[in-house]
């Protein structure tokens, strides 16, 4: 391990073990926590001013979407649904340029610095020009992914999109979907293309089937037959019910099971959403050893449907959160509509606590701490030696979270953040870095200025 480049001393933070007081992170020159110690004076390092927890990643972004945040929601005919809602994406991203889709970008990430989370993962399939044809760079768009979050200081896991077909059997694709497409070899070449660029800036490549409903089983073996990565697999799957009855209807299988029954699901894997499973299928995911992708906002402003959270993880499964399509950025929201979510349904509370007595913010915090770490392809996560020093630091002069700090029961600041007062983030490390401080990035003036020129064009 390398010396220690940097120190901070926590008045109390959030450990695997739990809450310890005065607790000294001393970080590596490769950006690696290198120790831990509880009981320290704050001596020779930063002092953090409020409670420490380790950040999260969020595993599930389409960074575009930002852009049209609150431009669908507009009434239709009165069957307004997922399905009408992409009519509206397909019109905004119809518009955009490759300056456009780094502005957006670099924007939204910092909004997810702000929110709590050090890495993201990019579900990224907006590949193409408008009319689909290439750029002459054909990793233009996803160069400028890996440019803004370079800028603006978060974690990036890099998951280019495989995307061919408009429904299930190997449908042709419609014209709106025209900037996704590859065809099998040309996305092989775009992997290899991004390999050395994710390498030199640091991010990590992964690859996603943007779904069964656009990739044939063929399509889908050949490129897992060939591609290198070995970094994360992800996936939509059974998000709505409508792509249910369809893969019922090509198939004859519900479409979990589908992914179980054909492919060699395993920890690699992310299943974002899931939101539609038999007790069966739900007991298979979680036996797989994949993460299941939630993105609680989303499915929720999209009238996705509920994910059995209750059931999945009394079964062992594993999750993380994401924030998709970003009418939310911070994760938060993310976790409370998690909870809020299975109320609603059960018309109990406190539905997603380990047991009696604990916390339900600590168990979905804890969670999806892991579960995004393994989804984004992170060895190790929290505050803990080899981990990456990517820490939230709250408000300590926020009445509610000064009240929890002190008290004996340090549980209550995460039930105090995530139900009570979200917006209390004060700063953000990330590789033991800096991102946010006090509540600001250091480039927030140019990179809002870039945002607002792009969201004026796309109005």
């Amino acid at each position: 391990m390398p010396s220690p480049t940097s120190r901070f001393h926590c008045p109390i933070a959030l450990l695997p073990g739990g809450w310890a007081r005065d607790v000294a992170i001393e970080v590596g020159a490769d950006g690696r926590i290198a120790s831990v110690s509880s009981g320290s004076t704050a001596e020779g390092g930063e002092r953090l001013r409020g409670p420490v927890v380790p950040a999260l990643a969020n595993l599930h972004s389409h960074a575009f979407q930002r852009a049209m945040a609150g431009l669908a929601e507009r009434a239709g005919r009165g069957d307004d649904s997922f399905w009408t809602w992409r009519a509206e994406m397909y019109r905004t991203l119809g518009l955009m340029t490759p300056d456009d889709i780094g502005a957006i970008a670099a924007k939204l990430y910092v909004e997810m610095l702000k929110g709590g989370f050090s890495r993201v993962a990019e579900f990224h399939y907006l590949h193409h020009g408008v009319d689909g044809a290439p750029y002459a760079d054909p990793a233009e768009t996803s160069r400028r992914i890996l440019a803004a979050a370079a800028t603006a200081g978060i974690g990036l896991t890099h998951l280019p999109v495989f995307y061919a077909h408009s429904n299930f059997g190997g449908a042709a694709p419609g014209e709106g979907q025209r900037p996704f497409l590859h065809d099998v070899d040309g996305f092989l070449t775009l992997l290899q293309t991004l390999a050395p660029a994710c390498e030199a800036s640091g991010a990590t490549l992964g690859l996603a089937i943007h779904s069964l409903r656009a990739a044939t089983p063929e399509e889908i073996r050949a490129i897992l037959a060939e591609e290198r990565s070995g970094g994360p697999i992800h996936i939509h799957v059974a998000e709505q019910e409508r792509e249910v009855e369809e893969c019922l209807a090509w198939s004859g299988r519900r479409p979990v099971e589908w992914l179980l029954d054909e492919m060699a699901v395993d920890a690699r894997w992310c299943a974002i959403h899931a939101t539609h499973m038999t007790p069966e299928e739900t007991a298979r995911l979680a036996a797989s050893g994949a993460v299941a992708g939630l993105c609680p906002a989303t499915e929720a402003n999209l009238g996705d449907g509920i994910f059995p959270a209750t059931r999945y993880l009394a079964a062992g499964g594993r999750l993380g959160i994401g924030t998709d399509s970003h009418v939310a950025t911070g994760l938060a929201e993310e976790l409370r509509l998690l909870e809020y979510g299975q109320r609603l349904r059960d018309r109990r509370r406190n539905r997603l606590a380990s047991g009696p007595g604990a916390s339900v913010g600590r168990t979905m915090f804890e969670a999806a701490l892991a579960g995004g770490a393994q989804a984004t392809g992170v060895a190790a996560s929290g505050i803990r030696v080899g981990a990456p020093a990517d820490l939230v630091v709250l408000d300590g002069a926020n009445p509610f979270i000064a009240a929890a700090a002190e008290g004996r029961e340090g549980d209550a600041i995460l039930d105090r953040w995530l139900f009570a007062v979200p917006d209390v983030v004060r700063d953000v490390v990330v590789g033991g870095r800096f991102a946010i401080r006090e509540r600001r990035h250091a480039a927030d003036e140019a990179i809002d200025a870039a945002f607002a020129k792009a969201l004026r064009r796309l109005q």
